[in-house]
């Protein structure tokens, strides 16, 4: 009987070994589904495009001057420093003509890191996406926030803005990316070809914030530096003023986004098949591509 039980037994180890190994869950999976922040200190952990984030804050889900969008996606919780720069920038925003304030779409997870989608950034609490749309109510139910949707201030061909671009939109991000808190912002590459063109001289430096890139049409994208003291956070290089030398960005750099990028993305160019194993990018991270601090982040209570 002994010797059938050691013979069963080792049947079975050859046919555990047999069988494919267990993926390991992906880091998206696991932080997208933590529906509360780690009881830590604040801290943004790692890259804003590879990290997580102890100790986040819930964005308050109205304001005197601003109203958070899409509740049901849990995404409105940011480190301290970026909810109370949201607050400041609606209150600027609540003095424009036409604006009552701002209307917020994603920051972070409870305890940031990977998105089951929609985003490769927004991991440590330090970005945030601000609507396009002008408020004109910031009384909105839950389940009007899931309805209503922002305006393109963009053409079809992304050369251009619509009338939908006005001064008071060039107003808000000039005072988005004068606050010293910011590292760059993101928007359309028609949105910041215009305000290169409406610009005076002498008062261009923040510019050189302004980032042009894809898909930033309905919404801009605001990115915070790292917080004073934040040891475990990693700054991105290069830095605006390296990119741009010192100045407005508005070069042939910009020129590139509506020349050969656009070509490219209406007609890709035949490029050799890649060799190896695919970049790991935000869809694909498992626990072990980030910081090892972030697993103490999703295991804290």
């Amino acid at each position: 009987m002994t010797r059938l039980r050691a013979r069963a037994a080792l049947a079975f180890a050859l046919l555990l070994a047999a069988l494919p190994a267990r993926a390991e869950p992906l880091a998206r999976e696991l932080f997208g589904a933590a529906r509360t922040p780690s009881q830590q200190a604040p801290a943004p952990i790692g890259f804003y495009s590879k990290g997580c984030a102890a100790g986040l804050v819930a964005m308050p889900e109205s304001g005197e001057t601003w109203q958070m969008m899409r509740l049901s996606r849990n995404r409105f919780y940011g480190q301290p420093e970026m909810l109370a720069y949201l607050q400041d920038l609606s209150r600027f925003a609540a003095t424009l003509p036409g604006w009552k304030g701002l209307y917020i779409g994603d920051i972070s997870q409870p305890r940031g890191g990977p998105m089951t989608g929609g985003h490769a950034s927004h991991q440590i609490g330090l970005d945030a996406d601000i609507w396009m749309l002008p408020p004109k109510s910031l009384t909105l139910s839950r389940a009007e926030r899931e309805k209503i949707s922002s305006i393109s201030i963009r053409t079809e061909d992304q050369t251009r803005t619509t009338r939908a671009w006005t001064p008071a939109h060039m107003a808000l991000m000039k005072a988005a990316a004068s606050d010293p808190r910011v590292d760059r912002v993101f928007v359309a590459a028609a949105a910041k070809i215009a305000m290169c063109n409406a610009a005076p001289q002498g008062d261009r430096a923040w510019l050189q914030k302004i980032r042009p890139i894809y898909g930033h049409n309905t919404h801009f994208h605001v990115r915070l530096k790292c917080p004073p003291g934040s040891r475990a956070c990693e700054v991105q290089s290069p830095t605006v003023a390296e990119l741009s030398k010192g100045g407005d960005g508005c070069d042939e750099t910009l020129n590139w986004w509506v020349t050969t990028y656009l070509e490219e993305l209406r007609n890709p160019p035949k490029r050799p098949k890649p060799t190896g194993p695919a970049p790991k990018t935000a869809k694909t991270y498992v626990m072990a591509d980030l910081p090892g601090q972030c697993r103490n982040v999703l295991a804290a209570p």
